[in-house]
């Protein structure tokens, strides 16, 4: 069944409305070699080989010695490994196999992200557990396994792109190759009879050629055309962004830097270690990577529902800051929302939660302020029912004289449901009525014995509770303004009107994100152009035939088969049949039919072999 491109001409003279499409099947013995440089250099993907360079013609080792023969098969066996590390099979095989390796990391607790996690899981499984370390799979982006990966990831990228590269550059540079000898073993074929001339033909062909696009030259008889390299720079850009990805992404774990801080209204923070609350970085991180940069939590505002199924649920979080970077920066205001961080060189400050620090007031005994602080508490609910503890470290003296610590077990709740409303929590998280309870303790906190405390805990093992006159626990809900008196004049604490709110702050370094997120994008549309984009060449041969008449030859030819090749190959058939110049006079013959056009031949011809139309 024939499909050549060939363009019709009507009993009128006038071509055809559309021009016939058809692909005549290539013949059995129509190889690369039949087409010339047709089909050469489409691609600039490297022949693969699956024998090694040397081993299987290699002969015994004779009288140059087993050195020489020990070198060249191992040169042999190495280019053959170089092989395949940079084919494109093996690299998909490490992109999915690091696709794997990624999942334990998800799915298992990691000690660079939380440590009690791992000691729980360790704990809990006392089979799996020892096994999991042996694997690494409680550190998976550090172990050796997934680096191993990783490494020759990169490798396999890095040998296909540069010679790939230097391949399509050579491609650049050059210009389509000439037009094989038998234009009709091409996938698609077009032709036509015409009394121009072949200059006027070939010129007419350049002309249209250029204007869809194509890289077109004159080449002996015919114009060589080529179009459709961006779909090896799309898949140049995408191999190219997927090392830039990876290269990114090892550049932003191993520098990367996470901190929190939790900062009462009023206070502030600079950004060096010893002010963050906790801290983890990358292998490679130090001290000197930190950006230098400081803020002062001037207000936190926080807005809720007040009515609906939806009662309780914030509306709006915004931490209002000041701000300057270096040692002499000036202070700027800005405001931190949720999902909204504040941008400072590579660091950006998110603002993740909220609280409450009532401010409390300690006397001793003789009336003499010994403490006096807003104390933050941790949320326990999201109606922000929180608890802490307050500590009384130095200048307490108790009502023999003697220097003692005091310790309090808070619970606040920031609208307190009532008396006989049941246990201390919070019925709405906004400050509508705030209801402190204490408990009091006194003794030695534990804080000299050089041990790490959690500041929101208290440590009761050395400490008693302060009872009343009959013997009972001291305790009290204190309202704001009101004050709980400790017994046998040891004092007292108030509960302030001043209560202060708190923002948490994490802080995050991680470079190279920038990098990543550019490198994502530029994979995306790479590969959209490599699917998307088809390489083709395309010829337009016009010669002298034996009867004097100028035959057109068109023919395409395409990376991959595709239904478009012949369908443009068509266009551009009927644009230069349309174009091209007629060399006898405007006057018909008698015997010409009065309908045709002139210049136009009444006849058309289609591939060799198949049938006219």
């Amino acid at each position: 069944m024939s499909d050549t491109r060939s363009t019709d001409v009507h009993s009128d003279g006038t071509p055809g409305t559309s021009a016939r499409t058809s692909e005549p099947e290539t013949p059995a013995n129509a190889t690369e070699s039949d087409l010339g440089e047709a089909a050469s250099q489409l691609s600039t993907a490297p022949v693969e080989t699956a024998v090694p360079g040397s081993f299987g013609g290699s002969r015994a080792p004779g009288a140059k010695g087993w050195m020489t023969w020990i070198l060249r098969e191992t040169v042999g066996w190495a280019r053959w490994f170089w092989r395949q590390l940079t084919s494109m099979r093996v690299a998909l095989l490490l992109l999915f196999l690091l696709s794997l390796g990624a999942i334990p990391g998800s799915l298992i607790p990691q000690s660079g992200t939380d440590v009690l996690k791992v000691q729980d899981f360790m704990t809990a499984h006392r089979t799996l557990g020892p096994v999991y370390e042996k694997l690494g799979l409680f550190h998976v982006y550090s172990s050796v396994w997934f680096s191993a990966i990783y490494i020759l990831l990169f490798v396999s990228l890095i040998g296909c792109i540069v010679p790939r590269s230097w391949q399509f550059v050579g491609q650049l540079r050059g210009r389509p190759p000439a037009a094989p000898k038998r234009l009709t073993r091409l996938p698609a074929y077009a032709t036509w009879r015409t009394d121009a001339d072949p200059e006027q033909v070939r010129e007419v062909a350049l002309k249209v050629l250029k204007r869809r696009r194509f890289r077109a030259h004159v080449a002996g008889d015919a114009v060589a055309a080529e179009k459709g390299y961006l779909r090896e720079a799309g898949n140049l850009a995408f191999h190219v962004a997927l090392v830039v990805m990876l290269v990114a992404f090892a550049w932003g774990q191993l520098y990367k830097s996470e901190g929190n801080k939790l900062v009462v209204e009023g206070d502030g923070f600079s950004n060096t270690l010893t002010q963050y609350d906790d801290f983890k970085s990358g292998n490679l991180f130090t001290d000197d990577d930190l950006v230098p940069f400081s803020f002062k939590l001037d207000k936190f505002a926080a807005t809720y529902e007040r009515t609906g199924p939806n009662k309780g649920t914030p509306r709006t979080y915004q931490a209002g800051i000041t701000y300057s970077v270096g040692a002499y920066g000036k202070d700027k205001k800005t405001t931190i929302k949720v999902n909204e961080p504040l941008n400072i060189g590579d660091a950006k400050v998110y603002l993740v939660s909220h609280g409450y620090a009532p401010t409390v007031t300690v006397r001793d005994g003789k009336g003499n302020v010994v403490y006096h602080d807003a104390v933050p508490l941790l949320p326990l609910d999201p109606n922000v029912t929180s608890q802490g503890a307050i500590k009384v470290l130095d200048g307490y003296r108790n009502a023999q004289g003697r220097p003692e610590q005091l310790g309090f077990l808070a619970v606040f709740v920031p609208t307190f449901a009532g008396a006989g409303k049941g246990t201390m929590s919070s019925q709405f998280p906004a400050l509508d009525h705030p209801v402190l309870a204490l408990n009091a303790y006194h003794g030695d906190l534990g804080v000299n014995a050089g041990l790490p405390q959690n500041v929101y805990q208290l440590d009761t093992k050395n400490l008693k509770q302060f009872k009343d006159a009959s013997g009972a626990i001291l305790k009290s809900s204190l309202l704001p303004g009101e004050t709980m008196t400790l017994p046998g004049g040891n004092g007292s604490i108030t509960f302030d009107k001043d209560i202060k709110a708190w923002a948490g702050f994490q802080i995050v370094q991680q470079p190279g994100t920038g990098w990543a997120l550019g490198a994502a994008m530029t994979a995306i549309f790479g590969l959209a152009a490599s699917l998307f984009i088809h390489r083709r060449r395309v010829w337009v041969r016009a010669t002298t035939g034996a009867d004097g008449v100028t035959v057109v030859e068109m023919a395409g030819l395409g990376r991959s088969e595709s239904t478009r090749l012949p369908e443009e190959l068509g266009d551009l058939a009927a644009l230069v049949h349309d174009q091209a110049p007629t060399t006898i006079d405007d006057e018909p013959s008698p015997d010409a039919d009065p309908d045709q056009e002139p210049g136009a031949a009444t006849s058309v011809s289609v591939a060799e072999g198949a049938q006219k139309k």
